[in-house]
């Protein structure tokens, strides 16, 4: 079932030097439960279409429906963001509680949900991001990645169906960037619907499907061994590919009989295993 349809969607930023076209005539469906990866060079328009996802933008031209509701209609705009939950690249701007368990309550707070169900939903949200022995830390203590796990929780609070990442791991260190690629993986295992926006392609190579852009446009469609089968489409787009693929590429232009549709680093090694 879609949960999410984008037809014939136009934005068009206003500057000071005229016009900038950021989406140019995307049209997609995203799937109830789905896990989709949006990859693309800086200025590709990714982030712009994440904004649409919740009504943080509205449209040039074109619609956007979240089950079925129209993101140009003032009506819809709690219900959309009530299904849509949204984590961005910084997480300290996303916290404004000095303690953790507040900052989860802060969303529910808003809607009127009365302290028990809150206090309930904070838990649940806590305990899914692996962050329930640190409610009562201040967020002020936490790394990068726990900061980022707490934004996604304070998202799970609010019930939300839907969860768009815009490149949540572009600031963290290595250890972060797991530690959220894990959450999000749960997640999606729970049944969330992910939308993920990353420039990191071994994060992007975890969806099921991943939409390439590139100047507004939606490029290519496909899940991650089709997309990145073509290692060096890829890189002509400005973009890198998964190490085990990236490996895989060199090993065939040394002439070594690979695959082409090599993904991980476990395929990687059992195909080497059979050449040495």
């Amino acid at each position: 079932m879609e949960i999410i349809k984008v037809e014939n969607l136009d934005h068009i930023y206003k500057t000071v030097t005229g016009e900038k076209v950021a989406l140019d005539d995307v049209s997609l469906k995203i799937s109830d439960g789905e896990f989709v990866a949006i990859i693309g060079t800086n200025g590709s328009g990714k982030s712009t279409l994440a904004k649409h996802f919740n009504a943080l933008l509205q449209p040039t031209s074109g619609k956007v429906f979240v089950e079925n509701l129209d993101t140009a209609d003032e009506k819809n705009l709690w219900q959309i963001r009530s299904k849509v939950g949204m984590v961005f690249q910084n997480p300290d701007n996303e916290i404004v509680a000095a303690i953790v368990e507040d900052d989860i309550a802060f969303g529910p707070e808003n809607l009127g949900i009365e302290s028990a169900e809150i206090r309930r939903r904070v838990d649940l949200a806590l305990d899914t991001v692996g962050m329930i022995d640190y409610k009562k830390f201040s967020p002020s203590k936490l790394s990068g990645g726990q900061k980022q796990r707490i934004a996604i929780a304070g998202a799970i609070a609010m019930k939300t169906k839907i969860i768009v990442f815009d490149e949540p791991t572009a600031m963290l260190d290595p250890q972060g960037r797991r530690e959220v690629l894990n959450t999000v993986k749960k997640l999606h295992s729970q049944g969330l619907t992910v939308i993920y926006i990353t420039h990191f392609m071994e994060e992007a190579a975890a969806a099921e499907k991943i939409f390439v852009m590139e100047r507004g446009k939606i490029l290519k469609v496909g899940t991650p061994r089709e997309i990145f089968s073509d290692a060096k489409e890829i890189k002509r787009l400005g973009l890198d590919v998964p190490a085990p693929v990236e490996l895989a590429d060199r090993l065939r232009s040394k002439g070594y009989k690979l695959p082409k549709n090599i993904l991980t680093a476990d395929e990687l090694a059992v195909e080497l295993k059979k050449i040495f």
